[in-house]
């Protein structure tokens, strides 16, 4: 079995594979203060639930861009699944990366462009949802090209309550008009659908740059409700990043 690791800002997320099979997963808040035993437990009480047997965990992978977290992982993984993990970077992932500096690429947005690559073809946009909002663009001969960072729509909502003294906090969702009659619904006609545009207009322009024939994955936790009135977004997966750890897996495990 092997034991995939995204290990991001906000969540981190364990998944379970059996060959190509995502056996089980699980989404938990990543605090950087936790210890490797902490999380060894965590994922041994995680697994006992479940009924899986850590011992069969022969490989893990983990795509992070806490590096902080690095060496409690690592470490983790050693102390108790006593395996080496592989942890991924632009030179180990398979795929061309043509940034200027392909350092600067978190391995999770390299892994969702091989995922997708495998999955959905090239050309493609990748949208992430996520503490910011990334889209990754993927050549026709299957090179990850570079992207736009966004800011999160959970963080945008944030900075609203944070930074307006009469602003409440709110919950993210598509309210029934655009014309909001209170301040809440009013504050979720904002998000919501300004939002939609900011995602909406940067996918066409880059649209314009790739050429038209290009396929647009979404992922992430506000991927479903973006999809509600994007007209770009074509397909949702909300596992992706986890296949494309799988498939760097399987390639470095080759090796």
């Amino acid at each position: 079995m092997l034991l995939a690791i995204d290990l991001g800002n906000t969540n981190t997320v364990f998944g379970v594979f059996e060959g190509d099979k995502l056996t089980m997963h699980w989404r938990l808040s990543t605090q950087k203060n936790r210890t490797l035993d902490e999380y060894g437990i965590l994922l041994r009480n995680l697994f006992s639930l479940e009924n899986l047997d850590a011992s069969k965990i022969h490989a893990v992978i983990i795509a992070s861009v806490v590096p902080p977290l690095d060496a409690v992982l690592h470490d983790m993984v050693v102390a108790y699944f006593s395996v080496e993990p592989f942890f991924v970077t632009h030179e180990n992932a398979g795929i061309p990366v043509l940034y200027t500096d392909p350092r600067e690429v978190g391995a999770d947005r390299i892994v969702n462009a091989v995922a997708t690559i495998e999955k959905y073809g090239t050309p493609a946009i990748v949208v992430d949802f996520g503490t910011a909002t990334t889209f990754d663009a993927i050549t026709a001969d299957g090179e990850y090209l570079g992207g736009v960072i966004a800011p999160g729509i959970v963080n945008s909502a944030e900075a609203l309550y944070e930074h307006a003294a009469r602003l409440p906090r709110i919950d993210i969702q598509k309210p029934r008009d655009v014309i909001g009659r209170t301040t809440v619904g009013s504050m979720q006609s904002g998000i919501f659908y300004g939002y939609v545009a900011l995602v909406d207009g940067i996918l066409a322009r880059m649209k314009a740059e790739l050429g038209d024939k290009v396929r647009v994955v979404a992922t992430g936790g506000q991927a479903p409700l973006i999809h509600q009135e994007s007209k770009l977004i074509e397909v949702i997966d909300p596992n992706l990043t986890l296949d494309g750890l799988r498939l760097v897996a399987a390639r470095l495990r080759k090796k």
